[in-house]
């Protein structure tokens, strides 16, 4: 029986724009060596490579047309999840881009292969390791502070309105109608008593205030507008 093929996509980067193009020996070389790897491994390349012609191995993936493209094609053909390169320098040459490029492809689970070296793409030395290591602390710190700083957003906000999450408020939504309101119930009917919510609520859609569904307020919201139980 035939051994089914994995499917795969090649990614290409040169850096010198005087190197740059099919019949250049950087991008010939780079795609004899992930075809023959591809060949010799059981994969298939599905697409023409990605290819970022004079771009930075510095420069983050994100921020290389070509790898984004490839992204973008990964992200809409999930059976795809192995990116073959000729080297780990051809995917980045600076270790620490390396390194965030690498978690961005396994978090999404997608694979990355050095064909040169193959299960190797990034060696365990101290200096990966120390990468990984300060990496994870920046994510930790940063993480911290954002949960601190959404709370201390929430507290700001609920002593300054009484909540915080959850549905807005009348006075939040509606606040010429609340104060409206408040001004109808203050008036006498008679000269005996308080308007009535049913009251205050036909007056205030005579004047064009109406709920979410433009129909007069129920008398329980109207009761919510004034604060009262």
């Amino acid at each position: 029986m035939k051994k089914k093929l994995i499917p795969a996509v090649a990614y290409l980067r040169t850096s010198s724009a005087t190197n740059v193009g099919e019949g250049k020996d950087s991008h010939l070389r780079q795609t004899a060596a992930i075809e023959g790897y591809a060949k010799r491994s059981g994969y298939v390349v599905c697409e023409p490579a990605y290819y970022d012609a004079a771009v930075s191995g510095a420069d983050p993936i994100d921020a290389r047309p070509g790898f984004r493209a490839l992204l973008a094609y990964l992200a809409d053909n999930q059976a795809v999840r192995v990116i073959l390169v000729e080297t780990a320098n051809r995917f980045a040459r600076d270790l620490v881009v390396q390194e965030t490029g690498y978690r961005l492809l396994k978090d999404r689970g997608i694979e990355l292969i050095a064909v040169d070296t193959p299960g190797g793409f990034l060696d365990d030395t101290p200096t990966a390791q120390l990468v990984r290591q300060v990496m994870g602390a920046i994510s930790q710190f940063e993480k911290a502070s954002v949960v601190a700083k959404l709370r201390g957003a929430r507290e700001r906000k609920r002593a300054l309105l009484g909540k915080c999450e959850g549905r807005k408020s009348h006075i939040e939504l509606r606040p010429e109608a609340v104060r409206l309101a408040k001004e109808l119930r203050t008036r006498k009917v008679a000269g005996r008593r308080a308007a009535s919510y049913r009251a205050i609520a036909a007056e205030l859609a005579v004047l064009g205030h109406l709920n979410s569904k433009g129909s007069p307020f129920h008398p329980s919201a109207v009761r919510s507008m004034l604060g009262e139980k």
